[in-house]
């Protein structure tokens, strides 16, 4: 695989059919089946799972820290990255397409056997709610007790703005990222329901956002060591945040 000088329309590299194959391996040493010989019946094996939605415009190496620190620190077997569809609540600013979003995504992920990425609140074609996608996870065979939502401390804060959000501390546990010394005071305010299902994971201190990322990309400054190398190849070759306000392009996690 060719890493430097990378051109969307020299490589497949970015190809779909390429990026959706890599995010279908299974996590690396993970079976959600087993069979004992000498017992003769099938075990069912229970994986917890944290999903990390958001934007990802773009992603970067601070959500891949968030990630990685809640999945050390809680003993989560596996990560999913889901990147929005359409945010319900941003529909008056401009987002890069998702079919970018979720290639960058891939891209960032691609090599981590624990981390992988999901298409189903792009593939919604509606406005996509955190609700949704918990159920869908269930439906599709994991136990709300092995499920983990992770969002960041500034989200958690407005979470009385989400659809259904009471019904949440049913569907998953909520996990909270928070830097070193973040004033945490905030989740006392929140609904008893929702405050006691809260797990908070420090993480280190990394001041990186997607809104800086994405200046720097259209000022010209370069995103290098801000975002893994394909992603930073692959906003180059598609020209995006090219001559656009970053300040149009802000979206929050609903």
């Amino acid at each position: 695989m060719r890493e430097a000088g990378l051109r969307l329309g020299e490589t497949d590299i970015f190809s779909s059919r390429r990026l959706e194959a890599a995010s279908r391996r299974p996590p690396h040493g993970l079976k959600t089946r087993g069979r004992r010989p000498h017992l003769g019946r099938i075990f069912a094996v229970s994986i917890k799972t944290g999903i990390m939605g958001g934007t990802f415009d773009p992603i970067h190496y601070g959500h891949l820290l968030a990630a990685e620190e809640c999945r050390r620190c809680l003993g989560i077997d596996r990560i999913v990255f889901v990147p929005t569809g359409s945010p319900p609540h941003k529909t008056d600013r401009r987002v890069t397409p998702a079919e970018d979003r979720y290639a960058m995504t891939l891209l960032a992920t691609a090599g981590v056997p624990e981390f992988s990425v999901s298409r189903m609140e792009i593939e919604r074609k509606r406005p996509t709610h955190t609700v949704d996608t918990l159920r869908e996870f269930i439906a599709g065979g994991t136990p709300p007790e092995d499920l983990f939502f992770i969002t960041g401390l500034d989200a958690l804060l407005s979470i009385d703005t989400w659809v259904d959000y009471l019904l949440l501390p049913t569907l998953c546990t909520l996990v909270t990222a928070t830097r070193p010394g973040y004033d945490v005071q905030g989740v006392d305010s929140l609904p008893e329901g929702i405050r006691d299902n809260i797990r908070l994971v420090e993480i280190p201190e990394f001041a990186i956002s997607s809104t800086e990322i994405r200046r720097r990309a259209g000022d010209g400054r370069g995103v290098r060591f801000l975002v893994p190398r394909l992603v930073e190849a692959y906003i180059e070759s598609a020209g995006l945040y090219r001559n656009v306000e970053a300040s149009n392009m802000e979206v929050s996690r609903q």
